[in-house]
């Protein structure tokens, strides 16, 4: 109930941001755009899928092998459109590709495994490119303005989300799963299903210990796959303000873009970070002296590139959904 509440209440927001900048005004700007332009806005986040589906592929060890790049590809659109339309913190998707990944016989500790370090790397490379447009904000903005104090209290923020990273992957190598079996049972509580898949979860535990053991060099070549794949972000974000006619600087997008990933990062909770994120751009852009219509068309073209990867990812869904099933899975499926 309260994810409906959540979206209806940033479907309000964004309409009030439509009908206070006016309607006119952000279709006059879109239409100066044309179809090749819409086209061309959809460049950065195809190069940005793709780098980050390889970034996965580096820490998927041996059964890469036997996953081609496009499968993987498709694997990674149908889970990110969970992600992107489920307020589950960006997870949601992620038990998804595990199960897709088995689908085609990659066993489910490598591939759980594989999903959990790969979202590890991803996230290590998020903080730094976010760091990275933080320092840049502070530099072209100033500390002492209100968009720099803003800044400040997100450089906190990120402080506090560096904390919980080297957390999460200090209780990786001592076991994730055996300290959440550990923690429940402390509490003196029955999880039927973590007794029941106990051996499964440990299994996957191994996987991910021994991958930080022997497979370091794996770890940060896929840390640095996904710096590129963020960094496309602000590719991005160059192309779309250079379209709608401002003056933009390779560091104003870098630092925008960063920004822009913070911000939707934070409303995590809220069903495709609706309203939230639209009303962060568009005074993401306004503390750069961008104008409203550009900050609120910036937006919505935003939205307009979420909207086509939802439709592609729903597609690769349905056809990942069709893939063929392992033979020893199948007679656990079909009843006799």
């Amino acid at each position: 109930m309260l994810r409906y509440i959540l979206l209806a209440l940033g479907l309000i927001v964004l309409s009030l941001l439509v009908w206070h900048i006016g309607p006119a005004n952000i279709y006059e700007a879109a239409t100066r755009l044309g179809p090749t332009a819409l086209l061309a806005v959809l460049i950065p986040s195809v190069i940005m899928y793709s780098v980050e589906a390889y970034g996965w592929k580096v820490v998927l060890g041996r059964a890469a092998q036997e996953v081609p790049f496009w499968r993987l590809l498709t694997i990674r659109s149908a889970g990110e459109v969970v992600n992107m339309t489920t307020p589950t913190a960006y997870l949601g998707g992620e038990p998804l590709k595990v199960y897709l990944l088995k689908r085609y016989d990659v066993p489910m500790a490598e591939g759980a495994a594989s999903v959990v370090i790969a979202k590890t790397t991803m996230t290590i490379a998020e903080v730094f490119y976010i760091l990275m447009g933080i320092a840049l904000a502070f530099w072209m903005l100033g500390a002492g303005s209100s968009a720099g104090q803003t800044i400040t209290a997100a450089l906190l923020s990120v402080g506090l989300l560096v904390c919980s990273i080297a957390g999460f992957v200090f209780i990786q190598q001592r076991g994730l799963f055996a300290s959440i079996l550990s923690f429940v049972k402390k509490l003196g509580l029955r999880v039927q299903f973590l007794e029941t898949q106990e051996e499964h979860l440990l299994s996957i535990d191994r996987t991910i210990r021994n991958f930080y053991t022997h497979h370091q060099k794996a770890f940060y070549a896929s840390m640095g796959v996904y710096f590129l794949g963020w960094m496309a972000e602000s590719m991005e974000v160059f192309g779309i303000i250079y379209l709608l006619g401002g003056s933009v600087s390779v560091l104003s997008a870098l630092s925008i873009g960063a920004l822009a990933v913070f911000l939707k990062g934070g409303s995590f909770f809220i069903p495709g970070s609706l309203g939230a994120q639209d009303a962060g751009n568009l005074l993401l852009l306004q503390a750069f002296g961008y104008s409203d219509v550009t900050g609120i068309t910036f937006a919505l073209l935003r939205r307009f590139r979420e909207l086509v990867w939802i439709g592609i990812g729903l597609v690769c869904l349905a056809m990942v959904g069709k893939g063929r099933i392992p033979q020893d899975q199948e007679a656990k499926i079909i009843p006799e």
